[in-house]
């Protein structure tokens, strides 16, 4: 009888503790948004992609599997080392159980290296680098928003079909540049155009004149921008004041949002070409959740607060489909999932962690164009994410089967 009723007290206290592990550890789930919240991608991102996770948070009810939902933010100055220092203290510390948007590709980079070693989840929407699906996947990172290849084949691939075949970079001196830069330039040759040159230049810096110089002495149809942020407003800004649009030459801007457009103004950036994966004026759904956002932060959201909103939202969903925050259950569910929101419209998430939906070719309207504020864009054309986004099995995510 005795040895009964320590078998049965056995069992009851195995089953309780297994179902206690089930749920959340900690007794809530906790999102870090991790970005550039004073710098050259203050506007890109910045406090308005912590905004876009608190509505996505509060959209799924405020908590899940029946524990509060906590989200919490830190400004990373755009330094990998100062980004992974707090990526370590939020995962040993404070109990982050993911760390989102993570602006700048060396950071998002290093994030994700920190977040693979502590076996965590890091779901990037603001950096570009397709090196993060790519040769640095992680089983544990997800890319949400848009990527340096998507870009190119959007920007790059508009722009020679429409005969602008030579071409001269001005690319931003980090890992990010690189890659928009090469995957652009690689595409524009596959598309029969041919590149004149490329100079690189600092983050953050305030003269483009000398780079500038250099582009347009190349005689190039068009210089591809390869920076992004206030980087690319400086540059359209000096370009204009140099003539060299008025001379003929054509600036593609490869990484514009509605953020930078809002802020150059209508007049300095009419014409541009450029590609995003989101415009809050495409249909109802968008516009709906572009006027909550407005509503709580005075401006319409890019790609990257849309996209924000939607890898918080996915990731809640995951989690209660799991049952657990626990990483591996929670990154099936994340591999396995489709992505039904505005954002991601029926979008499926690959082996190496890229989340495939389609992008948008646009351009910026004429001031005269524009009939109502944030009305900036026309849309050009649609690229359905088989062709925005490399082929997982192309990738060089060695955790693509073959």
């Amino acid at each position: 009888m005795r040895k009964s009723l320590i078998a049965s007290l056995a069992f009851l206290l195995a089953t309780s503790t297994a179902a206690f592990a089930a749920g959340p550890a900690n007794g809530f789930v906790k999102i870090g948004i991790l970005n550039d919240q004073s710098g050259v991608y203050a506007d890109f991102g910045g406090k308005s992609s912590v905004e876009a996770a608190k509505m996505a948070a509060e959209d799924f009810g405020g908590k899940v599997l029946g524990v509060p939902i906590e989200i919490i933010d830190a400004d990373h100055q755009n330094k990998p080392d100062i980004a992974s220092n707090i990526a370590r203290q939020w995962y040993d510390q404070d109990h982050v159980d993911a760390i989102m948007e993570l602006t700048t590709s060396s950071v998002a980079l290093a994030v994700q290296a920190v977040a693979k070693e502590k076996k965590k989840i890091d779901i990037v929407t603001g950096a570009a680098t397709s090196d993060l699906t790519g040769k640095q996947c992680s089983p544990y990172g997800f890319h949400w928003a848009y990527d340096t290849h998507a870009l190119a084949v959007g920007t790059g691939g508009a722009l020679v079909k429409q005969g602008g075949d030579t071409w001269f970079f001005l690319t931003a001196d980090y890992a990010f540049g690189y890659s928009l830069e090469q995957q652009t330039g690689d595409f524009v040759k596959a598309s029969g155009g041919k590149i004149l040159g490329s100079v690189r230049h600092p983050l953050s810096t305030n003269d483009f004149s000398s780079f500038l110089l250099q582009a347009q002495s190349s005689g190039a149809k068009v210089i591809g921008l390869a920076n992004a942020g206030l980087d690319t407003s400086n540059a359209i800004k000096q370009a204009s004041e140099f003539g060299i649009t008025q001379g003929g030459q054509h600036l593609a801007a490869l990484l514009f949002t509605l953020a930078e457009v809002h802020g150059l103004g209508l007049q300095a950036a009419q014409g541009l070409t450029l590609t995003e994966g989101y415009y809050w004026n495409l249909d109802d759904k968008s516009r709906e959740f572009g006027k909550r956002f407005f509503a709580r932060t005075g401006k319409m959201p890019n790609m990257i607060h849309a996209g924000t909103y939607s890898a918080v939202l996915q990731y809640l969903k995951a989690v209660q489909k799991a049952g657990t925050d626990d990483t591996d259950a929670v990154a099936k569910e994340l591999h396995e999932m489709p992505v039904d929101d505005f954002f991601g419209r029926g979008g499926t998430v690959g082996a190496n962690g890229r989340m495939i939906h389609d992008m948008y070719l646009l351009q910026v309207k004429k001031p005269e164009e524009s009939k109502e504020p944030w009305d900036y864009y026309n849309v050009l054309a649609t690229i359905p994410g088989k062709e925005a986004y490399i082929d997982p099995a192309k990738s060089g995510c060695d955790l693509v089967k073959q």
